[in-house]
């Protein structure tokens, strides 16, 4: 059903933007109408091929398709966005009738100048986040603990090894005692991603490397990505916790974007935090739900990512109304929580006013 839905606003959305385009008279004149017909259909379903042809064919053939696909993701969004402001802003066509044709156009010249600087943010390096948490709980010897976080990595043929290793390298630099992966590690077909297994493996700290899955790690195989996950030298937390260390607890779940889609019912989080060992509780969600829940559990900090924070400007005010918790740092019930924008890119390699980042976090005793 999810997939059946997002095919069907996708389709509708390249079919709004062409329509409209078409009425623009440089496109109209340029562009005879099968030619227009047929980039239109590739266009529209060259990231759906792209990600059909992964499975049986080499990469090196795939990865532009996918990458052209992909972008044009980002691209008909702003341009979807563009145009339906100029209908709104004209009773779609039914004021100022002579001004519509350049008002069009020049909404896709908007867009296009935006795509070009989404692909250009997208290709600047995570920043680092700085946050220092004091904790209840937490044993005066742990003061000062730092770990670094990095979510949606989403690995694949669009950010590859060459970009994972850049990581590996920024993280070494700041030197933490804890690395955690908050889901998305893989984009969606385990079988061919188990090559960065190795890469992953380089992700070293004092006190261990931690995971979640996210919905991608359903995608692609929940069983094998975690087997490659477990074998690269994480521990998956599986809707349990674990004492890192006495007084500092890690619990997480499987992701609950993933449950729902999937139907998966039961109550995970309180099964991930119940009979934990004492001291202060992390607890690790891909998807930024059930704060509430962790805070009543006495949880002393919620870590998330999943959202992007929508990526692309302005899609981030679609997504806040699935995840209220959109980016950056909340209290919920007088537990902190902090939403990751995202390592990685999912889809566009485009980023709009929506940096990718890693978080470095400092642990304070209460």
């Amino acid at each position: 059903m999810f997939f059946a839905v997002f095919l069907s606003i996708w389709v509708g959305v390249n079919a709004y933007v062409f329509w409209r385009a078409a009425s623009v008279p440089a496109v109209a004149r340029s562009v005879p109408r099968w030619a227009y017909v047929a980039l239109a259909v590739f266009l529209a379903s060259s990231y759906v091929v792209a990600r059909i042809l992964y499975r049986v064919a080499p990469a090196f053939l795939v990865t532009p398709l996918e990458l052209l696909g992909a972008n044009w993701m980002g691209i008909v969004f702003l341009a979807f966005v563009g145009l339906l402001a100029v209908d709104v802003a004209t009773g779609f066509g039914l004021f100022f009738r002579q001004r519509v044709p350049a008002l069009r156009g020049g909404a896709l010249l908007a867009a296009a100048a935006l795509s070009v600087l989404a692909v250009l943010q997208a290709l600047r390096p995570p920043v680092v986040r700085e946050h220092e948490i004091r904790m209840k709980g937490l044993p005066p010897e742990r003061d000062g603990t730092t770990l670094v976080l990095l979510s949606d990595l989403h690995l694949g043929t669009l950010l590859g090894q060459g970009w994972l290793e850049a990581r590996i390298a920024q993280v070494d630099a700041l030197k933490p005692d804890l690395v955690i992966l908050c889901g998305d590690i893989l984009e969606g077909d385990s079988r061919r991603e188990a090559d960065f297994g190795p890469l992953l493996s380089r992700f070293r700290a004092p006190l261990g490397a931690f995971a979640v899955t996210g919905n991608h790690e359903y995608y692609a195989g929940i069983e094998e990505s975690i087997r490659i996950l477990q074998g690269a030298g994480f521990t998956v937390l599986r809707d349990q916790a674990v004492e890192v260390r006495p007084g500092l607890v890690l619990a997480g779940v499987d992701d609950l974007t993933a449950r729902r889609q999937f139907g998966k019912d039961g109550a995970p989080v309180q099964t991930a935090l119940a009979g934990r060992p004492e001291g202060a509780t992390i607890f690790l969600s891909h998807s930024p739900w059930k704060a509430e829940v962790a805070a009543r559990d006495g949880v002393g900090l919620m870590l998330s990512g999943h959202t992007h924070a929508g990526q692309i400007w302005p899609f981030g005010y679609f997504a806040r109304v699935q995840y209220p918790l959109l980016e950056g740092r909340y209290e919920v019930g007088g537990m902190p929580v902090i939403v990751c924008r995202g390592t990685g890119t999912w889809g566009p390699r485009m980023r709009l006013f929506r940096p990718s980042e890693m978080l470095r976090i400092t642990l304070r005793s209460g």
